[in-house]
């Protein structure tokens, strides 16, 4: 099978029947054998009832049903568990992405790439609940990254099938999967692409969202960079704090001489100080353990109640 499309959805019944006979045209007109995988992550309108409809009419729509909204990241999982194309698109189901983009991904990924992001140059959007995130999340993401697509943030992207299996996602970080490509030492490109205004439905996503971005961008940072090698990092901070620590007690011998008076100031911040230590340290330890559970037991952070093949 050429292509695989991946589109997770969440109370989008009235976009679902028209992004399948786009994305029918399209594949259709170039040719690609293809199949379409929607996970509806526990919608509360009737989605899955449509969804169901349009498996009935067309075999190359295939269907995954959440028992609840468990978020997008195990949408994600759960197909790329089952993709057949060797070829995977990745889009959202709101028709904000044009499936006529995707012959361009196909042959930007035949250049030799792994990864083709979306670069939506011309967003139609509001600004403070959509691009002002997005604006945020991709600079910090060069910053802090080696990652230099413009739009890293979009969720329309292509990606090589074998490529993906090396990838592992857990959490909230279906966003940073051109990072994780990038860490593999695989080859990321981008195309610009169209970007439509929402018609039906509305977004789920906000500022909130760069809260939660900015940690996990900061812990997956931390897992490709120190995982095999944490003593470095954690070593680096320890020595930070015991220099610190001895410049103090050296300052209270001059000023006080050996009868040291430790004022409440001085208390209450070495108290926040360590605090703030071992708040970072148990956030990341508390990560590495979950993620070694889920790679020990293969135990899923979803739960499939239907699929329709």
């Amino acid at each position: 099978m050429d292509i695989s499309i991946v589109v997770p959805v969440l109370n989008e019944q009235r976009n679902v029947s028209i992004l399948t006979r786009v994305i029918d045209q399209v594949m259709k007109k170039n040719k690609f054998s293809y199949e379409i995988i929607f996970i509806d992550d526990g919608s509360t309108d009737k989605t899955y009832l449509e969804l169901k409809r349009i498996h009935s009419k067309n075999k190359n729509v295939k269907v995954i049903k959440f028992r609840k909204n468990f978020s997008k990241t195990p949408a994600y999982v759960a197909a790329f568990e089952r993709v057949k194309g060797d070829i995977i698109i990745s889009m959202d189901g709101d028709l904000q992405n044009d499936p006529r983009d995707i012959p361009r991904f196909v042959a930007k990924i035949r250049e030799g790439y792994d990864l083709v992001g979306g670069w939506r140059i011309r967003r139609k959007d509001l600004f403070i609940s959509k691009k002002l995130p997005s604006k945020i999340y991709n600079w910090m993401s060069k910053k802090i990254t080696k990652v230099q697509l413009h739009d890293s943030d979009c969720g329309f992207r292509a990606m090589k099938n074998y490529a993906l299996q090396n990838i592992k996602l857990y959490g909230e970080m279906h966003r940073y999967i051109p990072m994780l490509f990038l860490a593999k030492g695989y080859k990321l490109g981008e195309i610009p692409v169209r970007h439509h205004k929402r018609k039906y439905g509305k977004t789920k996503y906000g500022l909130k969202r760069i809260v939660k971005g900015t940690f996990d961008l900061l812990f997956l940072k931390f897992w490709i960079d120190y995982s095999t090698r944490p003593l470095h990092i954690f070593g680096i901070l320890g020595i930070f704090c015991f220099v610190l620590g001895f410049l103090i007690f050296l300052y209270n011998i001059i000023k006080y001489g050996i009868f040291l008076s430790m004022g409440p100031t001085l208390i209450f911040s070495g108290i926040v100080l360590l605090m703030g230590i071992q708040f970072i340290v148990l956030g990341i330890l508390g990560e590495m353990l979950t993620r070694t559970y889920y790679e020990r037991t293969n135990e899923k952070f979803y739960e499939i109640e239907e699929i329709l093949k």
